[in-house]
C-alpha cells in the first residue's frame, strides 16, 4: 500500500510539472506565433478569433484558425481568406471573412468583396491580392480564449505560477521530512553510541571490581601460605 501510495505521488508531481512546462511552452508559442502575420510553419499561419462575425456558419469568438498561404489568383467565391483590413474602423486588423464575390477596385487591381456571414454585409473595402494573408483550413474552438486567457497575469499564476510553486513547496516538505528523519537517525546512532560506551564502562566497572576481590582475597591468603613454608623449613 505504501508502495502504491509513492507511485501515484511521484506521478502526480511528473503530471504538475508536464502541466507547467508546457503551459510555459504554449505561452511562448501564442506570444511569438499566433497572430504573427511574418510568421508561418510550413506556409500554414495561426490566428485567435476576437469577434462573432463569421459565428453564423464557420467559427465564434475565441476559436483558433488554421490558415494556409496560398495564390491569391487561385481563391474563389465561398472561399474564406484572412486579409489586412484598409477599412476605417478597423484599418491594419486580421479579419478573416467569406468572399462574395470575385472583382477589381478603383485602379483596376484584382480583389474580392468580403463580408461576415452573421451580419452578412460586405466589408468596405475590397481586398487586393497584397492583403491576402492566406486561406481558412480549420479551426478549434475555445482554444484562442485559452491562449489569451495564458498572455494575462490570472492565467500566468493559475497554469504557470502555481504548479510550479505547488512542485516547489513538495519538494520543500520532501527535504524537510528527509533531514528530520537524517537527525533523527543520527540521534539514534549516538544514543546506540552513548548506551555502547556506558555499557564498555559497566563492563570494565564489573572487571576491575572482580579484580580488586581476587586481589583481596589473593592478599587474605598471604599470611597462610608464609606459616606454612615455615613449617617445612624448621
Amino acid at each position: 500500500m505504501k508502495k502504491a501510495l509513492s507511485i501515484i505521488k511521484t506521478t502526480l508531481v511528473w503530471l504538475i510539472v508536464l502541466l507547467a512546462v508546457s503551459m510555459m511552452i504554449f505561452t511562448v508559442i501564442s506570444v511569438t506565433t499566433f497572430n504573427r502575420n511574418d510568421r508561418s510553419l510550413f506556409g500554414f499561419k495561426m490566428y485567435i478569433v476576437n469577434s462573432d462575425s463569421m459565428a453564423a456558419t464557420d467559427f465564434n469568438a475565441g476559436s483558433l484558425i488554421l490558415v494556409k498561404e496560398v495564390d491569391s489568383a487561385t481563391l474563389k467565391e465561398g472561399d474564406i481568406i484572412t486579409f489586412m483590413s484598409q477599412d476605417t474602423d478597423s484599418f491594419g486588423e486580421t479579419i478573416t471573412h467569406k468572399i462574395r464575390k470575385i472583382t477589381v477596385d478603383a485602379q483596376g487591381n484584382p480583389g474580392f468583396v468580403t463580408y461576415g456571414t452573421t451580419t452578412n454585409t460586405d466589408d468596405e473595402t475590397i481586398v487586393t491580392y497584397p492583403y491576402v494573408l492566406g486561406k481558412y483550413q480549420s479551426h478549434i474552438a475555445g482554444l484562442g480564449t485559452f491562449f489569451n486567457f495564458l498572455k494575462t497575469t490570472p492565467g500566468y499564476f493559475v497554469c504557470i505560477f502555481t504548479p510550479f510553486m505547488l512542485i516547489i513547496l513538495y519538494e520543500g516538505v520532501k527535504f524537510f521530512n528527509l533531514f528530520r528523519r537524517y537527525k533523527k537517525e543520527q540521534m539514534e546512532e549516538m544514543q546506540a553510541e552513548k548506551e555502547k560506551i556506558e555499557a564498555e564502562k559497566a563492563e570494565n566497572a564489573r572487571m576491575l571490581k572482580e579484580l580488586r576481590v581476587l586481589k583481596a582475597q589473593l592478599e587474605g591468603k598471604s599470611p597462610e601460605l608464609s606459616s606454612s613454608v615455615q613449617s617445612e623449613e624448621k
